[in-house]
């Protein structure tokens, strides 16, 4: 008797060829943009540690000291000044950032995919390394430690443009909302194991905390280097489809075609060979890409949304720590909560939006709900341990949500847009104008929090609030046109039609 084929090998030939290269890619560049993130976290963790109150430390009885007040801190972190220092060193960073932003995209674009993240990744390993070395070395200047930042930023500019341009090139339009949703939180994963790893180590010996997350992006950017399929037709693979047919009574939303498209040519099966669409081979300008419907919309309101999304990142920590008396580790570990809700707040973003078709409406409503939240946050957030958990969530979720959702389906979206068919090479440098403008207010954030946080808490609080409803106004006009489709759909007759 002909034994039946065994379960595990009938689920693994159930999928195609081409289904399994986009599990595959999808997996990749998840875990290529987890390290990225992974490798920026260690600097919040370890604001703490570089400046404590050390009162509250036990001095070790053969250690001659003349200031009781700061003799466990890091030079230059040691003066009352130490949160404008903070701010020095994450300018450094997110200004290089936001600047080599628009340049990446351009370069993302002329260059091969696999060869521009591999160098990308690993000399991202390499400065994160340097800036934990500075432990070892005794370095206490901050020129040192602001430089490494200046170059780690620029580096870290390769990652994004790139995986999202890798993604659009194995993804269509079908369900990129909820699949891009699910992909995106590798941000929140990577902000996560950073904090973690960053922990373990913040309290004993804090360069590990750097150097650790340093050796993991470089091992990664190895990987990628060996194993990267940039486009499906490297291996044989079946391209997907970019532009979806558009019914007379679709929705005119920005971020789908602008127009009407002839059902003969796209999306029907017909007897006739296929129209052949000639691929432009030129990538697209800089001015070109602005011109795209929706490009500068997008790109205002993630700046906004970028600064609360960056000033959490970088002060929840020592905002957790000052506020609700946490030490290093433990105000690191509560941290992370904010981007646990910020996986879940991707991923819903992402099915709504593909459900109603209204990209700019769920952003917007995201970030007004998150505004009240923020005020009752600041609050009530730190009453109990309960209050807390569960407000870090709500907040991660609403305020990560429509960063998720623009900085990935939304660039995706625009950067295949029906103007531009027949131009695949347009997809980096629409996400890199997107992503870069998104970071000036990344570069923003942290720094006002730096020169506000001494004035108290609760001014940050009303500065991220004000940003939060300035991501809206930005979105304003794509939501009144969503709406306005919305309200021209043309109910479908019930019932059988005469033949």
């Amino acid at each position: 008797m002909k034994s039946p084929l065994a379960p595990g090998i009938r689920f693994v030939t159930s999928f195609s060829r081409d289904s399994w290269y986009r599990g595959y890619t999808l997996f990749l560049t998840f875990l290529f943009y987890t390290a990225y993130h992974l490798s920026r976290k260690p600097i919040s963790i370890v604001k703490s540690e570089l400046h404590r109150n050390c009162s509250s430390v036990n001095r070790p009885a053969d250690l001659n000291i003349t200031n009781n007040a700061t003799w466990c801190d890091w030079a230059p972190f040691d003066q009352d000044n130490y949160q404008t220092l903070f701010g020095v060193l994450d300018n450094s960073f997110l200004v290089a950032y936001a600047v080599g932003m628009f340049f990446s995209g351009i370069f993302g674009e002329r260059l091969p995919l696999r060869y521009y993240l591999s160098f990308g990744m690993v000399m991202s390993g390499l400065f994160t390394c340097l800036f934990g070395l500075g432990f070892y070395l005794k370095i206490h200047s901050l020129g040192y430690y602001a430089a490494i930042q200046v170059m780690n930023g620029l580096m870290q500019t390769t990652g994004w443009p790139a995986v999202v341009a890798c993604v659009g090139n194995w993804f269509g339009k079908g369900k990129r909302g909820l699949i891009m949703g699910v992909w995106n939180s590798h941000t929140s994963v990577g902000n996560i194991l950073g904090s973690l790893i960053a922990g373990v180590f913040v309290s004993s010996e804090w360069g590990m905390s750097f150097i650790v997350p340093g050796l993991i992006i470089t091992c990664t950017g190895i990987l990628c280097f060996f194993f990267l399929v940039e486009k499906p037709e490297h291996v044989n693979c079946t391209s997907p489809q970019h532009y979806s047919e558009k019914e007379g009574d679709e929705t005119e939303s920005v971020t789908n075609n602008s127009s009407h498209v002839d059902g003969t040519a796209y999306g029907s099966i017909t007897a006739d060979p296929a129209e052949v669409v000639v691929e432009h081979t030129e990538a697209i300008s800089f001015s070109g890409a602005l011109r795209i419907p929706g490009v500068v919309e997008f790109s205002l309101c993630l700046l906004f949304a970028k600064l609360v999304s960056y000033t959490f990142l970088y002060w929840l920590p020592l905002y957790i720590s000052n506020v609700a008396h946490f030490d290093a580790k433990e105000a690191g570990d509560m941290s992370t909560l904010f981007d646990v809700g910020g996986i879940v707040g991707g991923i819903m973003a992402g099915l709504v939006s593909d459900y109603t078709g209204g990209r700019a409406t769920t952003c917007c409503v995201m970030l007004l709900t998150a505004a009240p939240m923020l005020y009752l946050y600041n609050y009530i957030g730190q009453r109990s341990i309960g209050t807390t958990v569960g407000m870090l969530l709500l907040c991660g979720g609403l305020v990560n949500g429509p960063y998720a959702l623009i900085t990935t389906a939304v660039s995706a979206d625009l950067g295949t847009h029906e103007s531009l068919r027949g131009n695949s090479r347009a997809l980096s440098t629409v996400t890199a104008i997107i992503d870069g403008t998104g970071s000036i207010g990344a570069a923003v954030g942290p720094l006002l929090a730096g020169v506000i946080s001494p004035t108290g808490w609760n001014n940050v609080f009303y500065m991220l609030i004000t940003a939060d409803l300035l991501a809206c106004l930005f979105l304003s006009r794509l939501v009144y046109k969503e709406a306005h489709g919305w309200c021209r759909r043309i109910p479908r007759p019930r019932g059988y039609k005469e033949i």
